[in-house]
């Protein structure tokens, strides 16, 4: 932790979305709506989960997990976009920034994880029918969440360890809404190149790892169903186009950071406007309104609330 004593910054100067008065309480307007519809859609999800017992399955219990992710992904940088907006100057600490990056790669890390495993769990429920429950137990579906926790740990720990002893002594403002990695190296007195290709090798090869790892493992699913039902794929594609529209929404942005070369552009902060605010809002919408058992269990807890009133 010398690196961090030892640095002349001791604060980043984020230059954030917008310049026009108008503009900055527009959008300051549309994202506080927007983490109100992460916060409430998310917990709402996890609650269904914990108090409807139909809903107590493997699939559901990684779902009320990717939706606790969600809601610390989006609120490691959207409230602080939401109040950097209407401030001239929008400054973050250095030790602020140090931990926001790190939260950032470790829910990512978990988030990754949690997807692998919903797409192991549409596998088994298509493929594998008659085995599901014994494949996926509750054991195993505690498993992938530890092992999400425990490879988001170490995947942030492992960047983080090279970035805090980097010497910061001179430029620092951030063209961005937050503090990741990529743009914080720019900043250094020193010649970041093998930083870059570390950062590249770790968050670009887990990235883009993850996700050809997944669609392969849906065109799988779709290429065993099709074999099975004589080309009928209308059922699975039905089932799996949910996962497949957060996969492709959760790692376009990710894979145009970490995989390209280091961007010389501000459209990367644009990008992951989708991870942060877009992605975690539209997760609950996707699962809820193309998810039968969640509709029922709506209803239920509708037809339960009218019940306790007249009670």
């Amino acid at each position: 932790m010398n690196g961090l004593n030892e640095s002349v910054v001791s604060e980043f100067m984020l230059l954030g979305l917008a310049s026009s008065w108008e503009t900055k309480v527009f959008l300051m307007l549309i994202f506080s709506l927007i983490y109100l519809g992460i916060i409430l859609g998310n917990l709402f999800i996890v609650f269904l989960v914990i108090f409807d017992s139909h809903l107590h399955s493997p699939m559901y219990f990684l779902l009320a997990n990717l939706s606790l992710i969600d809601v610390g992904l989006s609120s490691t940088t959207v409230p602080k976009m939401i109040t950097d907006l209407l401030n001239e100057y929008k400054i973050i600490s250095f030790q602020s920034c140090m931990t926001q990056i790190c939260f950032i790669h470790i829910m990512g890390g978990v988030e990754m994880v949690l997807l692998i495993a919903m797409a192991f769990d549409r596998y088994t429920a298509i493929c594998k029918p008659l085995r599901y429950l014994n494949i996926m137990n509750p054991k195993i579906c505690v498993s992938f969440v530890i092992a999400g926790w425990v490879i988001g740990v170490i995947h942030a720990m492992s960047q983080f360890a090279f970035i805090i002893n980097l010497p910061f002594c001179g430029p620092n403002k951030v063209d961005s809404f937050y503090c990741d990695f990529p743009r914080i190296i720019k900043l250094a007195c020193t010649d970041g190149a093998k930083f870059e290709f570390i950062i590249a090798a770790n968050s670009g090869f887990m990235s883009m790892g993850t996700f050809f790892l997944l669609i392969l493992s849906y065109i799988f699913i779709l290429v065993t169903v099709w074999k099975r039902s004589s080309g009928d794929l209308s059922k699975a594609f039905v089932t799996l186009s949910a996962h497949i529209t957060v996969v492709v929404l959760f790692f376009t942005p990710c894979m145009f950071l970490y995989v390209w070369p280091f961007p010389t552009s501000s459209i990367d902060k644009y990008l992951f406007i989708v991870d942060f605010a877009i992605t975690p809002v539209l997760n609950p919408a996707i699962y809820t309104l193309r998810n039968k058992d969640i509709k029922i269990s709506i209803k239920r807890l509708s037809k339960w609330g009218h019940y306790v009133k007249f009670c």
